[in-house]
């Protein structure tokens, strides 16, 4: 005890002293903070709203000619795109939107939505994901079985009018067209009268090339050596753009031609010019014609020389001696010249029995 009373009274009492304050003590900086993040939203709309009127104001410049037909066979085609579409929307919108709905439903910060990490199954579920897919594609399948018989380019179409036949030549590269019924041919121009069913035979000089007029139909490939068919028809007169669907060299993007679609009158007053014109198609001229050539301007010729079209779609069947092994022949009985190659590669004429 006296040792604790001693040192206690040695020791100054804490509590009287006075407290000196000393220079002021400079406190720690601030830790950094983290950036805060700053909304852009204003400008990002702006953005999105420009996009899409500038985009808008790009389309404004296109025009769908598919869906603007303009005869009974793109008119059916034109309806057959657009059922398939809505059958096939039929399945794809649900989804979409079901998606999205999900990732909003079962976001991580909903803590109402049910949570069933174990859940597997739901015939419910099973049943509707098979059932409307299955008869989505059965109805599809008969809607196909059909339209590929009734829209076959090789079935005439059923007109109480005489259809109008035209023989198609694909060059390098430009459109030859012949009317054997009237023994004329234009180059990079195509006349047809309306309501008029159009019996077309396409074949190619060397080249393939797609034979196409969307605001009529179907477009067909015209190929060297070979005979394909096509029947279109122009309800409307009017202009109608025709090209070629198929890359063929450097000449092909001025590969085109217009359809003209006019009365009866018209296009009788067109076959006239055609027969007054100077110029005539005899194999000499196709020879001269069927040269290479781009942008090759509008040309009409009369006395087209017969069984012309027979004579470029032959012109390949032939034996080791050039002489030709089967043809199409012009079904009178008479032998037309064909288009051969000579042992040097030029062409020259030989004689084709018709069949």
């Amino acid at each position: 005890m006296d040792g604790f009373a001693r040192s206690s009274t040695m020791e100054p009492d804490m509590r009287n002293l006075p407290i000196r304050r000393g220079p002021a003590v400079e406190a720690d900086p601030p830790l950094p903070q983290p950036p805060t993040r700053k909304t852009h939203l204003p400008a990002l709309r702006g953005a999105a709203t420009f996009a899409s009127a500038g985009a808008l104001a790009l389309l404004g410049g296109c025009s769908s000619v598919l869906m603007d037909p303009k005869g009974d066979i793109g008119v059916q085609e034109k309806n057959l795109i657009l059922i398939a579409l809505g059958l096939m929307l039929l399945v794809v919108i649900p989804v979409i939107a079901l998606t999205l709905w999900f990732a909003w439903r079962y976001r991580a910060s909903n803590t109402q939505a049910t949570y069933a990490p174990k859940w597997s199954h739901s015939t419910a579920i099973e049943i509707v994901v098979w059932t409307i897919p299955c008869v989505i594609v059965v109805t599809l399948a008969a809607l196909i079985w059909r339209t590929t018989h009734s829209l076959d380019p090789y079935k005439p179409i059923e007109s109480q009018v005489k259809p109008i036949r035209v023989d198609v030549v694909a060059l390098n590269w430009k459109w030859l067209f012949i009317y054997p019924d009237y023994g004329v041919a234009s180059v990079n121009q195509l006349a047809i009268p309306v309501d008029t069913p159009v019996s077309f035979r396409l074949t190619a000089e060397s080249l393939m090339n797609s034979f196409f007029i969307p605001q009529l139909g179907s477009q067909v490939y015209a190929m060297s050596g070979m005979e394909t068919k096509l029947h279109l028809i122009a309800n409307q007169p009017g202009t109608y753009a025709g090209r070629s669907a198929a890359f063929s060299g450097p000449g092909f993007s001025d590969m085109h031609f217009d359809t003209l679609a006019t009365s009866r009158a018209d296009f009788d007053a067109w076959i006239a010019r055609a027969k007054a014109s100077p110029a005539m198609l005899s194999r000499g001229a196709y020879e001269q014609l069927a040269m290479p050539g781009e942008k090759a301007p509008v040309a009409l010729y009369s006395n087209v020389a017969p069984g012309l079209f027979e004579g470029v779609v032959d012109k390949y069947m032939r034996d080791v001696h050039g002489n030709p092994i089967c043809g199409s022949g012009t079904g009178t009985g008479t032998s037309v010249p064909a288009l051969t190659l000579d042992s040097s590669g030029a062409r020259a004429p030989a004689t084709l029995a018709a069949e």
